[in-house]
């Protein structure tokens, strides 16, 4: 049996795909996003360690809670970092008939290697994939993450090529994601794809601020406000999306 690394967990989450959902927030990520609201979670190989039964077991306690809809969702951190731990956890789940999310910024994929034959797997027991996209641009989304976007987008692309479902999701940060040309060319990437169910602006907050100062962590975006409600508007219409506060 498998173990993960484990931040923290969530027993009525809503806004982290259908329904209510209990919510398995995994430790380990290797961007480095500006406007990360958990950096506390970027460590890897740290964090509560947790066999995949006993994190189904406590799920399992609020399941008359999640509807249809409902189930569970593993976010991070960045849940790709930990595929053996997710592909036991999943089937699990599945035998149980639970709805399974996935809630990823999709950096650790590449179609290739061992890796590769473990996202396949896992794939195979996830309804649903929530794929944040930071920055359509390359150079952008270095400077905003630090890392590429090349093999997210074709992450992107793949799960379209094996008609996994999708909801993509875009931080609206006034002066580095908010730019009308850049959200118009994510558009037409999206409008490549034929799996996309939904698409959700999440406007920038600096809550975690505090976070990131006891951490020790310069944050670059302290004086950045959130978006205006015009802005956010704006975003939601060039991309179809629907907005999230």
């Amino acid at each position: 049996m498998t173990s993960a690394y484990v931040h923290s967990t969530e027993t009525f989450g809503s806004v982290d795909g259908p329904g209510v959902r209990f919510i398995l927030f995994l430790q380990g990520c290797r961007m480095r996003c500006r406007y990360c609201h958990n950096p506390d979670s970027w460590k890897i190989g740290t964090g509560d360690v947790m066999e995949p039964e006993a994190i189904l077991r406590q799920a399992l306690r609020y399941r008359s809670y999640w509807g249809d809809e409902g189930g569970i969702t593993v976010s991070g951190g960045e849940p790709l970092l930990q595929l053996d731990f997710m592909i036991e956890f999943f089937e699990l789940a599945k035998a149980e008939g639970v709805n399974t999310t996935i809630d990823t910024a999709g950096e650790p994929f590449e179609r290739t290697g061992e890796n590769f034959a473990k996202i396949e797997r896992l794939m195979k027991s996830t309804d649903l994939v929530m794929l944040d996209i930071k920055h359509i641009d390359e150079e952008a989304h270095k400077r905003l993450t630090g890392h590429s976007n090349e093999n997210i987008l074709d992450f992107a692309r793949w799960l379209d090529e094996i008609g996994k479902p999708v909801w993509i999701r875009h931080v609206l940060v006034p002066g580095w994601t908010d730019d009308e040309g850049a959200l118009k060319r994510l558009r037409a990437f999206i409008d490549t794809l034929s799996n996309v169910k939904k698409v959700e602006v999440l406007p920038f907050h600096n809550l975690a601020a505090f976070k990131w100062q006891t951490l020790g962590i310069k944050y670059t975006l302290k004086d950045t406000l959130p978006p205006s409600a015009e802005s956010v508007a704006k975003a939601v219409e060039i991309l179809g999306a629907v907005p999230r506060n």
